[in-house]
């Protein structure tokens, strides 16, 4: 069995000191700072997730946009058929011109069902384009509450450091306004 060693930082040493020492300065910033990590680490999976849930909405919309191509595509290639057999009924024998009439109304019909199909996917992918849209919404916030966080962690780590309790004042302004911009998203 190796043994090795660890090497403290001038922050390991001042909140292992300090603790030693009974000092509660220290003990405040290390609840502190170990609940705003937790929060923090919540607020960061639910950034997350909204941004995965906005992506999957995002990708049905593209789909839904492409399949609706799809069937536009589809609409002019009966339309162009249906355009030959005008043609086809105009240069045929007299004979012949029933079944060229046949197949037009048949292209006719068919470009009338194709049609309300390509127009359900447009609205299918113009829905999913708002789902996305309002997913994202509160990811801003949350965004901003994770930055706060964040700050207030590494102010409140300085202020062991430093001993300066106006910093540690600050770190909580900063906490409050993360914890406020986390409300805020959860409200979107």
């Amino acid at each position: 069995m190796s043994e090795g060693f660890h090497v403290h930082g001038a922050h390991d040493h001042a909140v292992e000191h300090h603790a030693q020492s009974g000092d509660s300065l220290a003990g405040y910033v290390a609840i502190f700072t170990a609940i705003l990590a937790s929060v923090g680490a919540i607020v960061s999976y639910q950034g997350g997730d909204t941004q995965n849930q906005a992506m999957l909405f995002k990708n049905e919309a593209v789909l839904k946009k492409t399949q609706a191509s799809d069937q536009w595509n589809f609409y002019e290639a009966k339309s162009n058929k249906g355009h030959l057999m005008e043609l086809a009924a105009d240069l045929a024998p007299a004979n012949k011109r029933d079944y060229y009439k046949t197949q037009i109304a048949k292209y006719e019909n068919d470009k009338k069902e194709i049609k309300l199909k390509a127009e359900a996917l447009e609205s299918e992918s113009e829905k999913a384009n708002e789902k996305s849209e309002h997913a994202m919404h509160p990811h801003h916030k949350l965004a901003q509450a994770m930055t706060l966080i964040q700050i207030a962690i590494s102010l409140a780590s300085i202020t062991v450091l430093t001993r300066k309790k106006w910093l540690f004042a600050v770190a909580g302004v900063a906490a409050a306004g993360g914890l406020a911009m986390w409300g805020l998203a959860l409200g979107a």
